[in-house]
């Protein structure tokens, strides 16, 4: 099997590629000749005058034109380069989005979402209008050739010599073509193909007339800006554009921050904006043969496993031409002066193949080649296309950078905290930034030509929105005491101090487990937790102590194996480093097979006397929820209502499975939750095998309040691109039915699913004097940059200290609970205060954020279902 220098980009940047190994052997087609073009609507009989005189040339195949061919936008570009306004182009993820978009999820009987309860505030949004001309539309029309010329580069090439009739602002996908001029409705035109003088046919029909929202509009102005993007030197990488010429090295680290920016148009409330915000591309400043030569004189004779383990799953940039992939292997037997097989069927090895390419000598010819298996969309292309199936990809490690931060970068608080200032930009910096980058597109010559070729412009500024403050939340403890916090801040961690707890579990029969080394701290912390406990209301008892002679993983289970039984309330472990298998190894033993509450604790946490006080009243609310105990709650005004919150996580030992966690709220409080997970094959509907999960919840809720819930909220994290569909055609309805199959069929609570979405672009910025701000905690946006389609709001429920704050985006796609806009807004936020982890508000609903910790505990440890004793508390805390 053959393999390729290069091939269809990988991970970020796929579909947006061309096969760089056929390049060398490409032979180049002739550029066709203008030709004198006869224009005549078709007479019915399908015939029409031949071309006076000219012809276009053609060289069998798919091939490039020779530079010099003239471009939809007048600008001379290769065939390849017009070939990329596709209107089916793109990445998939791209499409899976704008297909995503699309979905009608509105109820129909929500006639206005707007809420109208809280302070009004006006935001500036990171928006900008795309502004028509008056009466503007796009025309669309289908292209014919007879007789049929299959190369979609060949299509492209005869119909763009045609400018008198089209004029120089067109995009033609192969099929339609789309002007902002209309033509007769139907056309004819001719060129001859040199290599056989026959006479090709182009017959012209407008199809339709579209206006400035329709989706087709929508596309074509997607197209129109990632081509303005490059008229001011922009380069894509991934999904997204760059500017390298901007880039800032971190020389102590060895990296460098690329600046760029998000950017998509859409139809939102009323208009078409253009959504745009700042975005940096991390990379390593040393090549990946650096990488594998630093581990080589560190490693001796594990070079080979500590260099797959470092870079195999890794995200390469390729640092001749910015695309993106995955290191999914690494060949150590193939060398640069390997060949492989060019599509004319030549051989060149790599090493030649780059100088000739690239124009880049190859300095070291014993490196490894990388190895990037192709995608099963790679693999149906290259059938479709007549070509050898399932080879790999292989790259040059001098030739590539690494990607992003490994986990260990981010655990270096010194790495992260030299990115974060270029990284993590301010509101007004923010603002500054995208108004100068928009002032610049308007500005510039090339794009001006484009865009008014379209007859379209963008506004000078931000897009303004109205939104509102939502009214601060009472946080209540023992007794309806309440805490005092700062709305703008949200924090209420210092009024905690001394004050007891809602509900407290005494903690009597438990055990610590700790290396001897560790002695000295496991004392003083166990301590200190018997004096901060009773000012909560919690009595802590004297532990069982277990000291070990080693930090061995067995040794920790043989000692928890040895020392806990029926009646331990919970088990701490004191460990000298944070060791993955280890703490894996414990929390397998804990949540599986002996069901117990556990806590692990690092004993560089407990070095610092100083902070002792403050990490043992932390750790002592997190031993209160693990035991079942309940910390702090809000007024919930909504009576028999039960809350889920779902997140999924992808398991990390198999490959293929997600793992979903699933919690629901047990009292009227929404501060008891019961829990299960269950394991998703990507094959399967996630209602497939969640329905044992509200089964058992309406047991449980069942019980505990010797009735079912009236109404039920589900919160749905973790839906990705593309999948918005799914989860409103397939989960939805088969939700309901596991409400009747688990209540019975007279069962028929009033629901409401509402996705919540924190990947998201959207910002918002309140007015502070001559500058900007962060949106206090409790503002929605619920206008304007919402969806006409989506019963959606925003809702900034967090402060941030640092840089810009990030609103979370709910979408309800199912509702007949018969709630006012205003309820479930304010039943989100006050959700987002009821995460124990965290005296504050947090981005998501609680359950939210209970469900994503739940699964990725077992994704990450445990890989089996957690032991149903344990599924009445908080033990993944």
């Amino acid at each position: 099997m053959t393999g390729r220098a290069r091939g269809r980009a990988r991970g970020r940047s796929r579909g947006a590629t061309e096969d760089a190994a056929s390049r060398p052997g490409d032979a180049q087609a002739q550029a066709p000749q203008p030709v004198q073009q006869v224009v005549a609507p078709n007479n019915g009989n399908g015939n029409g005058p031949p071309p006076a005189s000219g012809r276009a040339s053609y060289r069998g195949g798919s091939r490039e034109q020779k530079p010099g061919m003239t471009s939809a936008g007048g600008a001379s570009a290769p065939a390849d380069e017009i070939a990329k306004l596709s209107i089916g182009g793109g990445d998939a993820r791209q499409r899976r989005r704008r297909n995503d978009e699309g979905v009608h999820t509105r109820p129909a009987h929500i006639a206005d979402k707007t809420g109208s309860s809280g302070t009004p505030i006006p935001l500036m949004t990171n928006y900008f209008a795309l502004e028509q001309a008056p009466d503007w539309h796009l025309y669309q029309y289908r292209v014919d050739f007879s007789p049929d010329v299959d190369s979609k580069k060949l299509r492209i090439a005869l119909l763009y010599h045609h400018e008198e009739l089209l004029g120089r602002t067109k995009a033609f996908d192969g099929m339609t073509l789309f002007l902002p001029r209309k033509l007769p409705p139907e056309t004819e035109v001719y060129s001859k193909r040199q290599y056989d003088n026959e006479n090709i046919k182009i017959t012209i029909k407008l199809t339709n007339e579209l206006p400035p929202n329709s989706p087709q509009c929508i596309q074509v102005y997607n197209i129109i800006f990632r081509r303005v993007l490059g008229a001011i030197q922009m380069q894509q990488i991934g999904r997204n554009y760059y500017n390298p010429a901007q880039a800032v090295d971190i020389p102590q680290h060895k990296l460098r921050v690329m600046p760029g920016f998000i950017a998509s148009i859409l139809q939102y409330e009323n208009n078409v904006l253009l959504n745009c915000d700042i975005s940096h591309k991390i990379l390593r400043s040393d090549t990946v043969l650096d990488i594998m030569y630093d581990l080589y004189h560190r490693s001796g004779d594990r070079f080979s496993v500590d260099c797959e383990k470092k870079l195999v799953g890794q995200i390469i940039l390729t640092k001749y031409n910015n695309k993106t992939y995955r290191i999914d292997d690494i060949d150590w037997n193939k060398k640069p002066h390997d060949t492989f097989q060019l599509r004319d069927g030549s051989r060149i090895s790599y090493k030649d193949y780059y100088q000739k390419s690239y124009g880049i000598p190859v300095t070291d010819p014993d490196q490894p080649l990388l190895a990037s298996k192709p995608t099963a969309k790679d693999k149906r292309r290259d059938k479709l296309q007549g070509k050898e199936v399932s080879e790999n990809l292989y790259f040059l490690p001098e030739l590539c950078v690494l990607t992003g931060l490994s986990d260990d970068v981010r655990s270096d608080y010194s790495v992260m905290k030299d990115v974060a200032q270029h990284t993590r930009v301010a509101p007004s910096g923010r603002e500054r930034t995208l108004t100068g980058f928009i002032n610049q597109l308007n500005r510039n010559e090339k794009v001006r030509q484009e865009m008014g070729g379209w007859g379209l412009r963008f506004s000078d500024s931000l897009v303004p929105a109205n939104a509102r403050i939502m009214p601060k939340e009472r946080v209540l403890q023992d007794g309806g005491a309440e805490l005092i916090y700062k709305a703008e801040d949200a924090d209420w961690s210092r009024d905690m101090r001394g004050k007891k707890l809602i509900t407290s579990v005494h903690l009597q029969n438990w055990c610590v487990i700790f290396f001897k080394r560790n002695n000295g701290q496991a004392q003083d912390f166990v301590q200190t937790l018997s004096r901060v406990g009773p000012p909560m209301g919690m009595r802590i008892g004297a532990p069982h102590p277990v000291e070990l002679h080693d930090d061995k993983n067995e040794s920790y289970l043989t000692a928890l194996r040895q020392n806990m039984t029926g009646d331990t309330q919970l088990v701490m472990c004191i460990v000298p480093t944070n060791k993955k298998d280890r703490y894996d190894a414990i929390k397998k033993f804990t949540c599986v097979d002996h069901p117990v509450p556990s806590q692990v604790i690092v004993s560089r946490t407990l070095s610092k006397k100083q902070m002792m006080m403050s990490v043992a009243t932390k750790v002592a609310i997190q031993l209160n929820c693990k035991l079942g105990g309940e910390v702090w709650a809000l007024e919930i005004p909504l009576k028999n209502i039960m809350v889920v919150g779902i997140d999924t996580y992808h398991d990390s030992a198999k490959k293929g499975q997600s793992v979903v966690g699933f919690i629901a709220s047990m009292n009227k409080n929404l501060t008891r939750y019961y829990s299960r997970v269950t394991f998703q094959s990507a094959k399967l509907e996630l209602a497939d095998s969640i329905m044992i999960c509200y089964k058992g919840a309406l047991e449980k809720y069942h019980e505990v309040n010797g009735c079912l819930p009236e109404r039920i909220i589900v919160y749905r994290d973790g839906v990705g691109d593309g999948q918005l569909a799914a989860v409103s055609e397939h989960e939805v309805p088969q939700m309901l039915t596991a409400f009747k199959k688990a209540g019975g069929e007279s069962y028929s609570p009033k629901v409401a699913v509402v996705v919540v979405k924190k990947r998201i672009n959207s910002r918002f910025f309140a007015r502070a004097g001559p500058g900007v701000t962060n949106p206090p905690p409790g503002t929605v946006v619920d206008s304007v940059v919402t969806k006409p389609e989506w019963y959606d709001f925003f809702i900034v429920s967090q402060s941030v200290k640092q840089g810009t704050v990030t609103p979370t985006h709910y979408n309800i796609i199912y509702d007949n609970t018969g709630l006012r806009p205003d309820h479930m807004q304010r039943l989100t936020y006050k959700l987002c205060h009821l995460y124990y982890n965290w005296p504050g508000t947090i981005r998501v609903p609680a359950p939210c954020q209970y469900a994503h910790k739940l699964a990725f505990l077992v994704g990450q440890s445990i890989h089996r279902d957690p032991a149903i004793e344990l599924s009445d508390r908080l033990y993944f805390l």
